[in-house]
């Protein structure tokens, strides 16, 4: 695997729509940017790309917890992929092997870890999806968080993104 760039972010929320305050959310994403070894390769067996998504989901879960203010109670997974590849190149790093250390780093991980993952060109970004980690049904915890590297991906790189946050969304009104 060949990780050209890792980027971390982290958010925390204080101030919400109308200048409501709310008790502090941090969100937190790890990005790899990584060289995507099928870009402009017509191939069936993506299983390299599973490795991918394991190794990184290991590397990278441990490191995000550690940026959370507060134990992790949500959690997602996205991936784009540069022009070179197609959307499968994004699924098979995400599934079926992330889920498994990342849910080892967060102390649970009942519910499925919500994905996204799409095609795009330089500097484009992705809507990673976050919802809680146990509880799949608690539409307070479904959230989204929008993230990018200007320089990334190149044609034939895949960005891998995982998030996590601490809490629901601000200021939930969905129960």
């Amino acid at each position: 695997m060949d990780v050209r760039k890792t980027v971390f972010t982290k958010e925390v929320i204080t101030t919400e729509e109308m200048g409501l305050t709310c008790d502090p959310i941090t969100r937190v994403a790890a990005i790899a940017v990584v060289k995507n070894p099928f870009a402009g390769v017509n191939q069936t067996d993506l299983s390299a790309l599973f490795d991918f998504g394991a190794q990184l989901g290991q590397s990278l879960s441990v490191e995000l917890v550690t940026m959370l203010d507060r134990p992790p109670v949500c959690y997602g997974k996205a991936a784009l992929i540069g022009a070179s590849g197609v959307m499968e190149h994004g699924a098979a790093v995400l599934h079926p092997s992330l889920g498994k250390p990342v849910r080892a780093a967060v102390g649970g991980g009942k519910s499925l870890m919500p994905s996204n993952h799409k095609v795009g060109a330089l500097s484009a970004s992705i809507d990673m999806p976050l919802g809680h980690k146990d509880e799949p049904w608690s539409f307070n915890h479904i959230d989204t968080m929008t993230v990018w590297v200007p320089d990334a991906p190149r044609a034939d790189e895949i960005v891998l993104c995982i998030g996590l946050s601490d809490g629901t969304r601000a200021h939930p009104r969905v129960g």
